[in-house]
C-alpha cells in the first residue's frame, strides 16, 4: 500500500486514543494485531518507531515498561472527571432535548477512552424537569450569538400555549424586530436579552419560544450602559417587572445571601447590633417575594410602601 508508514502511524494514534487508558494499556502484540487487521504487515520495530514520532508531536504516550512495552495515551484535551462534570450538565439541562442530549454525551465519549466513555453512561434525576421539544433552538441560539457580535437585529416569531396545551403563535405570527445584546441562562432556561422595538424598551424572550430566528442587515440599537451580570441581578426570575428601589431591613446573619444575589457593590448602612439596611434596585415580582420568603422574617421590606403593600397581598392569597 502507498504510504503505508503514514497510514499506520494515524490509525495507531487513533487507536491509542479509542482503546487505552492508564487501566487499559495496549501491548505490543495488540497493536501489530490491530495493524493486520487493516491489511499492515510490520515488526516491533516498526511500532517503537511509530510510538516515538507520536510521542515527538505531542502527543502524551506513556510506556508501562516490561517484558514486554505496553502504551497508554496519558493527557488528554479533557480528563474523565471533567467529562463527568460536562455530561452531568447536559443530562440535567432543560434547554437541551432528549435527542440533542443523548447526541451530545455520544459526541463527548468520543474524547476519552471506549472504556472510560461507558462511566459517561450516568443519569440525573431531575425534580419535575421536562426536556424541550424545539430542536431548532440550537440554530437560534447561534443566529442570536452572531447578531450580537456583529451588532444586527434579528426577526422571529413567538409562540405561547392554549388552555389546550396547544402551541399557537402570539399576535398572529408577528414577527418582532430585536436587536439582542446578551444571552442569559437563568433557572434553566435561555433568555435573549436586548432592545425590542415593539415593546419600546429593554426586554427579554425564552429562547426555545423563539420561532424562525433570522438574521437582519439593520444595525442593532445601541445601549452602551447595558451591564449582562448587573441585568440578572436586578430582574428576579427574569421577570420584566419595572425596576424600582427597595430597602430591605436584613439581619447580619443573612449578610451573604445578601451578597450572593445582589453582589459585593450592594449599598448596605448599619442598624443597630443585630440588623442591617441594603438599598437595591429590583423587579417587584413573583419571584422576588419568595426570595424575601424563604428567610422568614429575617428579611423585611421597609419600602417602598406600593411594593410593601403587593408583598402583603401576596402573603395573604398563599395563606
Amino acid at each position: 500500500m502507498k504510504n503505508e508508514s503514514q497510514y499506520g502511524l494515524l490509525l495507531l494514534q487513533r487507536y491509542l486514543h479509542e482503546h487505552t487508558d492508564d487501566q487499559h494499556p495496549a501491548s505490543v502484540a495488540d497493536i501489530l494485531a490491530f495493524w493486520q487487521e487493516y491489511g499492515i504487515q510490520a515488526g516491533c520495530k516498526s511500532v517503537y518507531s511509530a510510538i516515538e514520532v507520536l510521542q515527538s508531536s505531542g502527543m502524551d504516550t506513556v510506556c508501562v515498561k516490561s517484558t514486554q512495552n505496553r502504551y497508554f495515551v496519558g493527557e488528554r484535551l479533557f480528563e474523565l472527571p471533567e467529562l463527568k462534570l460536562l455530561v452531568d450538565a447536559v443530562e440535567s439541562s432543560r434547554f437541551i432535548t432528549a435527542k440533542k442530549c443523548e447526541r451530545l454525551i455520544e459526541k463527548l465519549g468520543k474524547l476519552t477512552s471506549e472504556s472510560h466513555a461507558r462511566q459517561l453512561e450516568r443519569h440525573i434525576y431531575m425534580d419535575g424537569t421536562a426536556k424541550p421539544e424545539n430542536e431548532c433552538i440550537y440554530y437560534s441560539v447561534d443566529e442570536i450569538h452572531n447578531a450580537i457580535q456583529k451588532k444586527r437585529q434579528i426577526t422571529f416569531q413567538y409562540y405561547e400555549y392554549t388552555p389546550q396545551k396547544e402551541k399557537i403563535l402570539k399576535h398572529n405570527g408577528y414577527r418582532y424586530q430585536f436587536s439582542p445584546y446578551a444571552l442569559i441562562w437563568s433557572r434553566d432556561c435561555y433568555y435573549a436579552v436586548g432592545w425590542s422595538e415593539k415593546h419600546g424598551k429593554l426586554a427579554q424572550f425564552r429562547v426555545d419560544r423563539m420561532m424562525a430566528v433570522e438574521s437582519s442587515d439593520q444595525a442593532a440599537v445601541c445601549m452602551p450602559d447595558f451591564d449582562p451580570a448587573e441585568y440578572v441581578r436586578k430582574i428576579f426570575g427574569m421577570y420584566p417587572d419595572d425596576l424600582c428601589t427597595v430597602e430591605l431591613l436584613c439581619e447580619n446573619e443573612v449578610m451573604r445571601s445578601v451578597i450572593d444575589r445582589f453582589g459585593e457593590e450592594v449599598s448596605t448602612v448599619t442598624v443597630d447590633d443585630g440588623h442591617f439596611k441594603a438599598i437595591v434596585e429590583v423587579a417587584p415580582s413573583p419571584p422576588f417575594f419568595a426570595w424575601v420568603f424563604t428567610f422568614c422574617g429575617k428579611i423585611r421590606i421597609l419600602g417602598p410602601a406600593e411594593v410593601l403593600d403587593e408583598m402583603r397581598g401576596m402573603a395573604a392569597w398563599l395563606q
